[in-house]
């Protein structure tokens, strides 16, 4: 995989930032698009635009083509055994609130539990406090290893015959650690609980095999993946959406509407109702067509090597701190010193070099982190060695211009 290529296909790469060169380190928080995306959309709504399904003119066909063309990709790409079993969605958030408010409300009650952990993204805290709140579920918590990982060990303890629900994230937005999901999922389904996974930030960088995980819902989002913002897609094993009740309502999703009661289409469509997000769906396909080329093996051991030289030049600045794992996903959150994270980030921009600063929607962990607020550099198939040393060299820069302030 050659980087420095590959880059040339993301258009906004190629500008200035304060007159200097855009290095783009925060590809966590969204990545950028390559032209194969901008034109799909483009040609979407220049050539095709229209509704799906109900119109049997040809544009409305062509549409629909697309539409469910891409929700086949979709189900290649994550190796789902149906498209029944790929629902598309406004993104993570949306998926995972989905199975809380879906799910989990009507199989879960007093005396239940759920089992999460510290590191989670708010997106996958916050609906199971809602739904252990309504339903008198206890929501419990995996203990983390002092590099911020887990141990099966803490898993198997943590896990009851009264989990009826375990909800982890495949790999960590702040400490890029990759958890061992298949492990957990054998572990939830031992004890009869079913395996919820936030695959955000690993679906864009990794091989992901749904069924070789065996977790039962599985949570994406597009934009993190080159694809556009407000659409990802939920995951989930046919029987159980099939038990399922949708919660939003309206056209498209119906069978039959009466004066008194409706029924519902068939997956997937009974979970999306509206008109779906078609433009959003098919520059999604474009962006798994993208990164099938290229190669998600090729992507894992890219951003590996970019995340282990970081780690490598970021230690050399005395006053650094890095936290998580040495063997991690291609991201790196640290602290300099007694400098903000804001006027870090500041600083770096001001040089052209964009990173994320605050808590990463991640406060339990920045609580356990014992920190209000971190700084992260995260990579992608597009980012070189070059930017990382241009990254640290604002970082140096950054401690000698407060190292004098201070």
């Amino acid at each position: 995989m050659n980087a420095s290529e590959l880059r040339q296909l993301f258009p906004i790469l190629n500008q200035e930032v304060n007159g200097k060169p855009l290095v783009y380190l925060d590809s966590a928080a969204t990545s950028q698009k390559p032209v194969q995306v901008i034109e799909a959309l483009d040609k979407y709504y220049r050539e095709y635009n229209s509704n799906v399904h109900r119109g049997v003119h040809t544009l409305g066909t062509k549409a629909t083509d697309g539409y469910e063309g891409a929700r086949e990709k979709v189900r290649r790409f994550i190796n789902a055994k149906s498209t029944q079993e790929i629902i598309f969605m406004r993104g993570t958030t949306t998926a995972i609130n989905t199975v809380a408010s879906s799910y989990g409300l009507a199989n879960l009650k007093e005396g239940d539990e759920i089992v999460i952990t510290p590191m989670e993204h708010h997106s996958n805290i916050i609906p199971w406090q809602q739904a252990a709140r309504v339903t008198g579920a206890t929501l419990k918590y995996i203990p983390l290893q002092p590099d911020g990982s887990i141990s099966l060990d803490d898993v198997e303890n943590t896990v009851t015959a009264n989990t009826k629900i375990v909800s982890v994230m495949h790999v960590s937005n702040v400490l890029g650690v990759i958890n061992p999901i298949k492990e957990i999922a054998e572990i939830a389904h031992k004890n009869g609980a079913v395996m919820v996974v936030d695959g955000a930030q690993s679906t864009p960088h990794m091989k992901i095999d749904v069924q070789d995980l065996d977790c039962d819902f599985f949570a994406f989002s597009a934009h993190k993946m080159c694809g556009p913002t407000g659409i990802g897609v939920l995951y989930g094993k046919k029987a159980l959406l099939n038990k399922m009740e949708p919660i939003e309502f309206g056209g498209e999703m119906i069978d039959f509407v009466g004066l008194q009661e409706s029924t519902w289409k068939e997956l997937p469509w009974k979970f999306e109702g509206g008109t779906p997000i078609i433009a959003g769906a098919i520059g999604l396909g474009a962006a798994i067509d993208f990164l099938t080329e290229v190669g998600l093996d090729a992507i894992q051991q890219h951003e590996h090597e970019l995340a282990q030289y970081a780690m490598e030049r970021m230690s050399e600045i005395e006053g650094l701190v890095i936290y998580g794992p040495k063997h991690r996903a291609g991201l790196v959150t640290f602290n300099l010193d007694e400098v903000h994270p804001h006027d870090v980030a500041t600083v770096l921009d001001a040089e052209g070099i964009a990173v994320r600063a605050g808590h990463h929607c991640a406060q339990p962990l920045m609580k356990w982190l014992n920190a209000t607020a971190t700084a992260r550099a995260s990579f992608y198939l597009y980012n070189t060695k070059d930017e990382i040393d241009t990254f640290v060299k604002g970082l140096t820069m950054t401690k000698e211009y407060f190292g004098h302030v201070f």
